[in-house]
């Protein structure tokens, strides 16, 4: 458990992880006597990313952790000290090395959950400045998880359910915490696996990752392993050496192919060995070092049969440049022919994995039917969301010591909705989402059944909805600073997230020009809206 605790604690950001202008603030409040006014705050964002109708919320954990970690230590404050006025009070140093979350209190959507403009991630309460000081850290941890998330997803759903996706972006991706961030969260959207150790030890996130071309480059086919030889799989029966094995099969598939054995390169071959002899049930070939067909291809079957004659099977192949599509085609063919002719039938059905730059384009164009691709490796296209760079969420007041408050802008869609709230999702007979409502807190939820009353954002108009099923959206998390339930792991969240995503219509999943989700307020709300944007600013 203490093991755990500290691998939590180095994966949490830290109190300064902040903008200076949140702790200028918090001085303010501290001048004017308001640090411990009771305030509410609420993160959202205003449009979804990348074009779609959804996005998926995520970074909850990391908020958890952060809230129930948050403290200044001697050397923050010491710091703090040096870039605030010099005449600063020592008492405003005090109150800060005082400060923690044990009277913050935090609502928000599970991991994974479905989640569309103005609808609250997050909704924090607590004493002002110390809900105050959260804004720029919580925002960071949440933001860039549900960029993440819901790009992962996006090239879920292109993929298909059948096709592994692993992430291979960590040495593309914006600093080591960016890489963590995105390993987590690509996971969470989707993704099977990660190539980030880091994500695995700290977050759980399986790995996966076999070779580089470095390590084939590495051989050039004079070295002899220290020990060749290999004991059959069910370990009955002698062992064999394997480089022996391997040539002899090498004669009999060149000939199948009709290549002479001295054109397949002796350094890949070697490298294939050793590979083996290191992961026997684990044999896995990089075909495109040298020459796919004429050296990568035959090299991986002659160490692939061999394995074969002791009992072992090859786990796949990989093919990182070229026409990927046309070559993975190519090589089931190969895979079909060879496994009738040597009776090994085990081989027609080798997984055939591809990387090289994939987006979302060269992504659809893999999973077509009958493109032969079961595993796909994609690294910049989701730990850097080229699409669209920031989910762009928000963080904002909604209330003060219990009234409501507006932030009103010449730009209409940079008006905040006043008050603390509910949040509820409305669903057909069926199970279908509907429309996500938005309510003060004070109100009684929706009932199944029920005609209802609301206004769309947007529209002019008021309509009426009579949902079949009710769910509350924002669950309780954190109360006074204490975990009020177990947080989901981390897998858990991955299943749910799928589960959110299955039951999008097929027109608000559709990842090009998609309906738009409808998120509407209630009634006392709107004309909340409407008194405050009347009178202006309370």
């Amino acid at each position: 458990m203490a093991a755990e605790q500290e691998a939590e604690g180095r994966a949490a950001a830290r109190p300064l992880l902040s903008d200076l202008y949140q702790v200028t603030m918090a001085l303010g409040y501290w001048r004017a006597g308001r640090a411990r006014d009771p305030a509410d705050f609420e993160l959202f964002f205003r449009r979804c990313p990348f074009g779609g109708a959804f996005a998926l919320a995520a970074g909850l954990r990391d908020c958890v952790r952060f809230l129930r970690t948050f403290r200044l230590r001697d050397g923050d404050v010491q710091f703090l000290a040096s870039v605030l006025p010099p005449d600063t009070e020592p008492a405003f140093f005090e109150h800060l090395r005082a400060l923690d979350c044990s009277e913050v209190t935090l609502r928000a959507l599970p991991e994974g959950s479905l989640a569309f403009p103005g609808v609250p991630l997050l909704q924090v309460s607590g004493p002002l400045l110390v809900v105050q000081l959260l804004e720029t850290p919580l925002l960071c941890l949440v933001s860039y998880a549900s960029l993440i998330a819901t790009n992962a997803a996006r090239l879920r759903l292109i993929a298909g359910p059948e096709k592994r996706l692993l992430e291979f972006g960590l040495r593309r991706a914006q600093g080591p915490d960016g890489g963590l961030t995105a390993s987590t969260y690509s996971y969470l959207g989707g993704f099977d696996a990660s190539s980030n150790m880091l994500a695995g030890q700290l977050r759980g996130v399986p790995v996966a990752g076999t070779m580089a071309h470095s390590f084939i480059t590495s051989f050039s086919g004079t070295e002899v392993p220290p020990d060749p030889m290999l004991a059959p799989a069910a370990d009955q029966g002698p062992r064999v050496d394997l480089a022996a094995c391997v040539e002899a099969w090498l004669e009999r598939v060149c000939a199948h192919l009709g290549l002479g054995v001295q054109e397949p390169h002796r350094g890949e071959r070697a490298a294939f060995v050793a590979y083996a002899l290191a992961f026997p049930r684990a044999f896995n070939g990089l075909l495109d070092t040298y020459s796919v067909q004429r050296s990568g291809l035959p090299n991986f079957l002659a160490v692939a049969l061999a394995l074969g004659q002791l009992g072992y099977r090859a786990v796949g192949v990989r093919l990182d440049s070229g026409d990927l599509l046309q070559q993975a085609q190519e090589i089931r063919r190969l895979f079909r022919t060879i496994s009738a002719q040597f009776q090994v039938p085990w081989l027609e059905s080798v997984p055939i994995a591809v990387s090289n730059d994939i987006d979302e384009e060269e992504l659809a164009r893999l999973a077509q039917e009958g493109s032969e691709v079961n595993v796909i490796g994609i690294g910049t296209s989701v730990v850097t969301c080229p699409r669209q760079p920031s989910l762009g969420c928000v963080y904002k007041l909604v209330s003060v010591g219990g009234q409501p408050r507006m932030k009103l802008t010449e730009d209409p869609e940079k008006q905040t909705l006043p008050g603390s709230k509910a949040a509820f999702r409305l669903l057909g007979p069926d199970g279908s989402l509907l429309l996500d409502v938005l309510q003060l807190a004070e109100e009684p939820p929706p009932q199944a059944g029920q005609e209802l009353r609301v206004w769309p954002r947007g529209a002019q108009e008021s309509c009426t909805v009579r949902p079949a099923h009710v769910e509350p959206l924002l669950r309780l998390w954190v109360q006074q600073g204490q975990l009020c339930e177990p947080l989901p792991s981390l897998a858990e969240s991955r299943a749910f997230a799928q589960l959110s995503l299955s039951r999008l219509s097929p027109a608000h999943r559709r990842l090009e020009q998609p309906a738009l989700y409808q998120v509407a307020l209630s009634e006392k709300l709107q004309a909340l809206v409407d008194r405050l944007s009347a009178r202006g600013p309370l």
